[in-house]
């Protein structure tokens, strides 16, 4: 629904027996709406997350920053896979490279990241 657009009848409905005001509702509601660029940036991050061997490479390089030959020995997976989840977490800004002579090297872009990971295990420890 974009900003123009009315709610569904049902939900226009309901707000007119919560609120005296239910148009004022409707635009308060309207402006808490996330845009869609943030929540696409936040689904990229969370999509590469969703992923077991993207949160194993992260753990790994929690520890210190790795040639891509050794995160194919933490997934124990071909070069092929690695640099799959390598562009996906590059792609949602987790993981940053750089290149020293023909290896490569990865890193974590943001450490924020493990405190995303730290708290996701502490939500399920608490489950």
């Amino acid at each position: 629904m974009s900003e123009t657009d009315s709610p569904p009848d049902e939900a226009h409905s309901a707000l007119e027996r919560l609120y005296d005001d239910p148009e004022e509702r409707i635009a308060a509601l309207q402006d808490i709406r996330p845009s869609e660029q943030a929540v696409a940036g936040q689904e990229t991050v969370f999509k590469a997350l969703g992923n077991a061997d993207r949160l194993r490479v992260l753990s790994a390089l929690r520890e210190s920053e790795c040639c891509g030959c050794e995160l194919q020995i933490v997934l124990d997976a071909p070069q092929s896979t690695v640099a799959t989840h390598l562009r996906k977490l590059k792609e949602a800004g987790l993981v940053k490279s750089r290149k020293k002579g023909k290896w490569s090297y990865y890193r974590i872009a943001d450490t924020a990241v493990f405190e995303l990971l730290d708290l996701a295990h502490a939500m399920q420890e608490d489950a």
